[in-house]
């Protein structure tokens, strides 16, 4: 939101001017203002105080939700769901069949439902997009829907788990690892329940939605070898950096024979590897293309809005088709 409004002059100039009329969350629940919320006002830390006046309508639900507030655009941004992706991929499948854009930052539904939710896109001529989803706002997705048409991906390799990157940088500085955890959650980087990121499943989502998406081939998760970084110790990556080839948990995948091969597992990597030199919150990405031998991405320590970038970026790209 903050955002949004930050940039509001830039959007202005593209001639894009926009009203928020559906604002919903665990604690507010699904509220509609057709004439529009205030978003300064949004942006408070306590918003709930000065939401209410006669125009603001509770709907049940997200259809009813949708429907009373005449929504054009959905932002979505749940917390990712494994198992099924839900409830965010409801959320989308309701906006695309309201006719609105449907833009999220959680990447369960491109790992459980993308076929579908791009099918009912397309049916609607409406977009469904999620830049958001893998190394936060950086141009991945669009990079080669818009700018590489009929490169062959081969493969990637990379380092897109921001929590574990704090973590293993933490330990190599003498942190233990909870002590290491504990940072990662201070700085923000880490949830409470950080087990999606230690055990791996985020950055395993992560590569099964790059996968499917760019490479074209839908993936289980069940298919991907998964290893977290949780039976590390403090001494095996201190030594592993001493010796000059320090632990960074690898997201990879490449064609083989057999069809897809893809892990998401912690690997000792020489300096001359480019990983290798990833800390702290920064992420990186290396396609291998049948044009391009290795084509980087790099994210050096993101800030606060680099998330929220992803979005904005998706709801110009929306707008202007």
């Amino acid at each position: 939101m903050r955002l949004l409004v930050d940039r509001e002059d830039e959007l202005h100039a593209q001639g894009i001017s926009f009203r928020i009329t559906g604002i919903a969350s665990r604690r507010l629940g699904w509220l509609a203002k057709i004439d529009g919320f205030n978003p300064r006002q949004l942006n408070e830390p306590s918003p709930a105080d000065g939401l209410w006046d006669k125009s603001v309508q509770r709907a049940s639900n997200v259809r009813s939700w949708l429907r009373a507030a005449e929504t054009d655009v959905l932002f979505e941004a749940t917390s990712l769901n494994v198992a099924n992706g839900e409830p965010a991929v409801d959320h989308l499948h309701a906006a695309l069949e309201h006719g609105a854009h449907a833009i999220t930052a959680n990447k369960g539904p491109i790992v459980h439902a993308y076929a579908e939710l791009e099918a009912l896109a397309q049916r609607h001529k409406r977009s469904f997009l999620f830049e958001s989803t893998v190394m936060d706002g950086v141009p991945i997705f669009s990079l080669f829907r818009e700018n590489l048409p009929a490169l062959r991906l081969q493969g990637f390799r990379g380092i897109l788990n921001s929590t574990t990157n704090v973590i293993l940088s933490g330990m190599e500085e003498g942190l233990s690892f909870d002590d290491a955890l504990l940072k990662a959650q201070q700085l923000g980087v880490a949830e409470t329940d950080a087990t999606h990121d230690i055990d791996g499943w985020d950055a395993t989502v992560k590569v099964a939605a790059l996968v499917t998406v760019l490479m074209n081939e839908p993936i289980q998760l069940k298919a991907i070898h998964r290893e977290g970084i949780r039976h590390l110790s403090g001494e095996q990556v201190r030594a592993a950096r001493k010796a000059g080839t320090p632990y960074k948990l690898v997201c990879e995948a490449k064609r083989g024979p057999q069809g897809i091969e893809a892990r998401v597992a912690p690997e000792q990597l020489p300096l001359t590897d480019a990983l290798a030199h990833v800390t702290g919150t920064s992420s990186i990405i290396e396609f291998h293309t049948d044009i391009f031998p290795a084509l980087v991405l790099t994210e050096e320590n993101p800030g606060v809005y680099a998330t929220a970038y992803g979005m904005l970026a998706d709801f110009i790209r929306a707008v202007r088709t």
